[in-house]
């Protein structure tokens, strides 16, 4: 249990310490255009080499497309709903959102692998693209109409207590978990990055960073790979 919550204190700390430089530094626009930018680039890393390839092979492409297509859904209704509620104030809340949705089935798969080199090398991937996440997700909240920073700092706070919560009990019923149901958490968690990326993450660095942001979201794929290489 003490490993597995070194593991989960590994996912969630940098999502809380993202957070709280966030909500309480204004940071440049062209800063948090490249930290949302490096975010995206090892997100994408992470759904192709840690997530969907792993459910595709163990699943194929019905079972592992269909798992994608439900994480991708299930992000795309929740962020709408969140915009219309929010409007200005929306991408923070939908990247916190992302995290989560994206996060519980990540520290799923990291508890039940705690005990493998696979177990590591997702570990560092998710803590990797946790910290631009929940600062950009962060910073975005302070546009919103009546911003309470300590009410926000509490709901990523959660957030990541609960990341923790989920290696713990992962690893603790790991024996009873098939590799197809990891296979599919695994797809859906990839298909909720997907959404997160397409809408919200990426089109946020570029407006504010302009056309420079490639760079940085090539650079943050390319760590994210190296490190799982």
């Amino acid at each position: 249990m003490l490993t597995a919550t070194l593991y989960g204190l590994g996912t969630a700390l940098p999502l809380l310490i993202g957070a709280a430089i966030g909500l309480r530094y204004d940071l440049p626009r062209p800063v948090l255009a490249a930290l949302m930018a490096f975010g995206a680039g090892t997100m994408v890393a992470a759904v192709s080499t840690e997530l969907f390839q792993p459910a595709f092979e163990t699943e194929g492409i019905w079972t592992a497309g269909a798992a994608l297509f439900a994480g991708a859904l299930v992000y795309v209704v929740a962020d709408r709903l969140i915009e219309n509620k929010l409007g200005a104030g929306a991408l923070g809340w939908a990247l916190m959102l992302g995290s989560l949705l994206d996060g519980i089935p990540e520290n799923t798969a990291l508890g039940v692998t705690i005990s493998s080199a696979g177990g590591v090398v997702l570990l560092v991937a998710v803590a990797v693209g946790n910290v631009p996440e929940a600062v950009a997700g962060a910073a975005s909240m302070r546009s919103q109409p009546n911003f309470n920073r300590s009410r926000a700092l509490s709901v990523w706070a959660a957030t990541a207590v609960l990341l923790v919560l989920v290696v713990i009990a992962a690893d603790a019923v790991a024996d009873t978990i098939s590799d197809s149901a990891i296979a599919t958490v695994q797809a859906f968690a990839g298909g909720a990055t997907i959404a997160v990326l397409a809408d919200s993450l990426m089109p946020e660095a570029y407006r504010e960073g302009g056309w420079w942001v490639g760079l940085s979201t090539a650079l943050g794929f390319l760590v994210a790979f190296g490190l799982g290489a």
